[in-house]
């Protein structure tokens, strides 16, 4: 029998062709009210299930009784429901490895761009405020030298933490990781307490996963603990950092200034207290936007799904065997 597959959201067309020439493919590139019966019906008969920006919920699984596999075009999964995935015996595939790179790079635009105020210095140019020389109003930090804190050590810290000590001859601390002795020995990464992190750090950059554990992990306690010069940088998950908190630390010089590429709700309202702030530099949670990244996610994606609907061990799984 020739299985059934729904994608969601935009695939480019070899990926699609790709899956059409094993499985009969049902595209919804936009979900909206229009669609959303269609889509229902299509889940019913479906046994995979692949798109970025997937929000699984436990009612959707019960219109979904066929289902094996749900491949997610993201590294993240906090989207989804695991651990009843896992009772139904539904695998779920991410794509770890082949952001990491690119993620870091945005991680470290956002150190740089928020040290050096290169949006709010863009807007003087712009809007014609430059009629003399610039002096110490609009000077920024310097990046090269300072002490990098990583909240987080996987893969993703691991590729900023080499920008900032190879690239930089920054000073790297990390926190809330395993200790990691290869590390240490390749870039002299010190393994800290998170309070020691923030005490010390000159940049602090949160790169762990959403959990329980860590939802609010940086909030009022936190701020309050790093220098009033140091820079916060967020290219996790939103919620990890508590917004009202870092709304206060910045409107109250707590901290110097923040790069964000996530929050707690997204997108971001247009009415934000963070986009009134000259010392905020927002970005639209870009961190793997580049061609050649998102292609290589959906690549991975679709590797997933036909290992795991032919019965194979899938390249990522997040539960195994399920």
């Amino acid at each position: 029998m020739r299985k059934r597959v729904v994608a969601v959201r935009r695939l480019h067309a070899a990926h699609l062709e790709q899956l059409k020439r094993e499985f009969y493919v049902d595209h919804f590139p936009d979900l909206d009210a229009g669609n959303a019966a269609r889509f229902r019906e299509a889940l019913y008969e479906a046994h995979g299930l692949i798109g970025g920006k997937l929000m699984v919920t436990p009612q959707m699984l019960d219109d979904a009784p066929n289902l094996e596999v749900i491949a997610t075009i993201s590294v993240g999964y906090d989207n989804f429901p695991v651990e009843e995935m896992t009772r139904r015996g539904i695998l779920l595939c991410n794509t770890p490895d082949v952001l990491t790179e690119t993620t870091a790079d945005t991680g470290f635009a956002l150190i740089m761009a928020a040290a050096r105020r290169v949006p709010e210095l863009d807007r003087f140019v712009r809007q014609g405020h430059w009629q003399m020389h610039i002096d110490e109003p609009h000077f920024g930090r310097d990046v090269h030298g300072k002490t990098l804190g990583l909240i987080g050590m996987g893969r993703i810290g691991a590729a900023v933490a080499r920008r900032g000590a190879l690239g930089f001859g920054m000073s790297v601390v990390y926190s809330n990781a395993s200790p990691k002795p290869h590390l240490e020995a390749e870039l002299g990464a010190q393994h800290c307490s998170l309070n020691e992190l923030l005490e010390c750090s000159d940049f602090v950059c949160v790169t762990v996963p959403l959990t329980n554990e860590t939802r609010h992990l940086i909030g009022r306690d936190a701020f309050r603990r790093m220098q009033r010069s140091a820079i916060l940088i967020n290219i996790a998950r939103g919620p990890v950092v508590e917004e009202g908190a870092l709304i206060q630390a910045l409107q109250e010089g707590w901290i110097a200034g923040a790069g964000l590429d996530v929050y707690e709700r997204e997108p971001l309202a247009a009415d934000s207290p963070l986009l009134q702030l000259p010392q905020v530099v927002a970005l639209p949670h870009i961190g793997s936007a580049t061609h050649e990244t998102r292609a290589a996610m959906a690549q991975c994606a679709v590797d997933n799904l036909l290992h795991a609907l032919r019965g194979e061990r899938p390249p990522n799984s997040v539960n195994g065997n399920a």
